[in-house]
């Protein structure tokens, strides 16, 4: 298949979901052009890093363009398009390496949801209330990525079954997510108060505007960013190192992994099922969210205590 045909089909994709995926695919078209229409199979390493380096680009455009050719090929690769990505291998540190998520405790989570009616009571706001703090428990309760949360519709929500799927993901794979019976009453009870803006049935977006349009990220980080100020949850370091709202999926990862701890259930086993449940393909992709809090640490040093403690009187 040619380059440009693989191209055309991804942005489709991409857009399918509901992205706009603008600037992602004006940087795909653009690495076409440089190096023509050729066959898939005939993309090598050299090319890409040369349309990745040119033009003396800063770091972060240069980061922004290998991302895109990366997720390019991963999707080329599971359409077997071809049987291996050109990718080149090369060291880069990561964009928001300095970052460390932020864990929020239970209280704070607590304060985040009472801020949001006044975060929201301005009628120019673009998301009401019930719509904000159903979509901040599903992010928390079921470890959804903001852009799942999104791009969910009607359909996918199996409210007799408890369940909800999650198609086309950050890895172009689709997983069944279970809810707990409190998330699952608080879907029921938001579904029922926003019926009226549902104007196409079962493939309507689950989450809408005020004016029944898709959420987008600028209008639901407004709103975020503000109930946080209200609810008075943050930290030093600038704007760049605040909490954010992806950071509820690592702290619903470290709560679990917590209370697992402290129920002294075996872990190797559970583990592999919460990297499933986040929707990561190994557990490499789950270790980074276990971020070290005192609960944790405290937990897992218990747990070693009386580990130690019978092997010495054993």
């Amino acid at each position: 298949m040619s380059l440009e045909a693989v191209i055309s089909n991804y942005i489709a994709h991409q857009r399918s979901l509901g992205k706009r995926y603008r600037h992602e695919a004006t940087t795909l078209a653009a690495f076409g052009r440089s190096i023509g229409d050729i066959a898939i199979q005939d993309v090598r390493p050299e090319m890409i890093l040369r349309f990745v380096d040119r033009d003396g680009t800063g770091y972060e455009t240069r980061s922004k363009k290998y991302r895109a050719l990366s997720y390019l090929f991963l999707f080329a690769v599971t359409r077997h398009y071809l049987r291996t990505s050109p990718m080149p291998k090369r060291p880069r540190k990561r964009v928001y390496s300095a970052y460390v998520p932020y864990i929020y405790s239970e209280s704070e989570l607590k304060r985040l949801l009472a801020a949001i009616p006044a975060a929201t009571a301005n009628p120019q706001s673009g998301i009401d209330a019930d719509t904000l703090r159903t979509f901040l428990l599903l992010l928390y309760g079921a470890g959804l990525r903001r852009g799942e949360a999104m791009r969910l519709k009607i359909a996918d929500v199996d409210l007799p079954q408890s369940l909800i799927h999650v198609r086309g993901t950050k890895f172009f794979k689709s997983r069944i997510v279970p809810l707990s019976v409190s998330l699952t009453g608080i879907i029921r009870t938001f579904m029922a108060r926003s019926g009226n803006h549902y104007s196409a049935g079962r493939d309507s977006r689950l989450f809408s505007t005020r004016s029944g349009t898709a959420l987008s990220d600028t209008g639901l980080g407004v709103a975020f960013r503000r109930s946080c100020a209200i609810a008075g949850i943050h930290r030093d370091g600038g704007s760049r190192n605040q909490p954010r709202m992806h950071d509820l999926r690592h702290s619903a990862a470290v709560h679990r992994v917590t209370a697992w701890y402290r129920s002294d259930v075996d872990l190797n086993d559970l583990l592999p099922k919460l990297a499933t449940y986040l929707g990561h393909v190994g557990l490499s992709g789950t270790q980074r969210y276990l971020t070290m809090t005192q609960d944790l640490l405290a937990e897992a040093g218990a747990r070693f205590e009386a580990f130690a403690g019978g092997h010495r009187h054993g």
